[in-house]
Order: C-alpha cells, then structure tokens, then sequence
C-alpha cells in the first residue's frame, strides 16, 4: 500500500531505528495474539497498528528522540504528542481505520497514569493494552541513548514488577508465558557465557 510505505519511509527518515522496532513489536504482539486465540483479521489490525503505532514520531524533533539525557518538560511533553500526532496522521485514510486504537492507545496504563488520555483498566481498547506490552519490552531491550539496554531476563521480570500498574494482567502474562516459550524476539545484547 503506497500510503503505508511512505508512512513507514517518513518514520525512517525521523528515527533509523523505529521500522526495525516496529516490526519487533509487530511479529512479538502477533506471538502473544496467537496464543491468546486471535483471528486472523484481528492480528492483521494488530500488524497494521504495530507498524504504524510511532507514526506520530515524524513530528518529534531528531534532537529530542536522540538527546542522551532526561528529557525538559517541553521535551517530554513533545515525545507524549505523539500518539495523538500519530492519529491525526492516519485518520480519515480508510485503510488505516484498524490502526487507530493501536496508534493513540499503546501508551495508557493498566492504573491510569497513562497518556494520551489517561484511561485506566480495561477502559484502555484491548488493542492498546496488547500493544502496550510488546512495545515496553522492546524499548528496554534496545538501545537507548537515555539508559541501559536491559536483557531479555532483566526486561521480562520488570513487565512481572509492573503487572497490574502499567500492564494488563492477562496480557503481561500471555507475553510472560510467550517470552518462556521461545516465541519473543529480543533486540537484547547477547551476553557472552
């Protein structure tokens, strides 16, 4: 689809890195959507959200996704448009219906303290709160000019610490159990025996 690609082309040009950690994202959730028992229309929706759910970076600055340290209150508040930014981008383009949830949702939080709307519980579309999961656990197993790279262990027991605050249970853990499985794709360092 030519709309996609040059959405995902833009997205590459803003940040190398997001069409590599979408499609981690994207087949991660489709683990997770296939032993939770979704159809294959579901988990196409849930393709298209997942390639799609930064989108909304293209209007982040380069110097605000790459700054090394804490990020100024405007910076922050910038980096936070960007599900909101990401609807705005895609709405209206019929082929692109499906994504929205995945777009402005995969940021809100099981207890609330979310964004961009501060939803709580399963007010958050099921869509967010799957991708919500993958999306974490790639971010912290990728390098980040911000912090650490965590291992797949390292990331794996923070999703556990944070069941229930800023994850779904069911859905942390189904990727738990999919991770165990061998069916998690980590951008995590291999470490050397």
């Amino acid at each position: 689809m030519l709309g996609q690609a040059a959405l995902e082309s833009a997205m590459g040009v803003s940040d190398p890195a997001l069409g590599a950690h979408a499609a981690r994202v994207s087949a991660n959730a489709q683990a997770v959507a296939i032993r939770l028992g979704w159809d294959e229309e579901r988990r196409a929706a849930l393709r298209l959200g997942a390639v799609l759910h930064d989108v909304g970076k293209v209007n982040v600055r380069a110097e605000v996704l790459g700054k090394p340290g804490e990020l100024d209150e405007a910076e922050l508040a910038e980096v936070r448009a960007h599900p909101v930014e990401g609807l705005w981008l895609i709405l209206g383009v019929r082929a692109f219906e499906p994504a929205l949830p995945y777009v402005l949702f995969h940021h809100e939080r099981w207890d609330g303290l979310g964004y961009p709307t501060g939803r709580a519980g399963s007010a958050i579309p099921l869509e967010g709160r799957m991708l919500a999961v993958a999306d974490a656990f790639d971010a912290m197993t990728s390098l980040r000019p911000y912090r650490r790279t965590l291992s797949a262990a390292e990331a794996a027991d923070e999703i556990r610490r944070c069941v229930g605050t800023q994850f779904d249970p069911e859905i942390a853990e189904a990727f738990l159990a999919t991770l165990a499985a061998g069916e998690i794709t980590s951008n995590a360092p291999a470490v050397a025996a």
